[in-house]
């Protein structure tokens, strides 16, 4: 059976950083904060859609080797809508706060997402995520809660992006 170790949640971490920091960038240096002021309904669909598939996948996949330790059964089918839901509940939240605090909307959006991984995870290794599936036994709770900055902040880099592109296109055809 195969192990998640703290090696590899480090491993994991420092390789999301730097494809982050190219990403993180990029949407920087793309999206003024006049245009991910348009991203509102984009972020909304796009968030929901995005969690809900990832939960799809983690339901699909990794439900017996990990998630049913966490979560009860009759949940595995009502968590990835749930999640697509109060995910893209979460975006508009965030995006009204990132528009609201100074500097770049775009980067304060997807600090908080990545801060909301960290605070996911602690909350999963709080339910016994780290304790209970065979998988993950004896992996740092620490790093478990660094990884989850990073590869949060791309999941929401990758979900700016999407929107980006659809607003775009949506703009371009009404303009036509």
């Amino acid at each position: 059976m195969a192990k998640v170790t703290t090696e590899i949640l480090w491993k994991g971490a420092l390789i999301f950083a730097v494809i982050d920091i190219f990403f993180v960038s990029f949407l920087v240096w793309k999206i003024s904060n006049n245009l991910f002021y348009r991203f509102k309904w984009p972020l909304l669909v796009i968030t929901s859609l995005f969690w809900c598939l990832i939960w799809l996948c983690m339901s699909s996949f990794f439900w017996e080797s990990v998630y049913h330790f966490v979560f009860p059964q009759w949940a595995r089918w009502i968590i990835p809508p749930f999640y697509g839901v109060m995910f893209g509940l979460i975006s508009l939240f965030f995006w009204k706060l990132a528009l609201y605090l100074p500097g770049k909307s775009v980067l304060n959006f997807l600090i908080l997402g990545g801060l909301l991984g960290a605070i996911t995870h602690i909350w999963a290794i709080s339910r016994g995520i780290l304790d209970n599936p065979p998988i993950l036994q004896g992996a740092s709770p620490i790093a478990a809660s660094v990884l989850p900055i990073f590869e949060f902040t791309f999941y929401w880099c990758t979900i700016v992006s999407i929107s980006f592109i659809i607003s775009k296109r949506f703009r371009n055809g009404l303009e036509k």
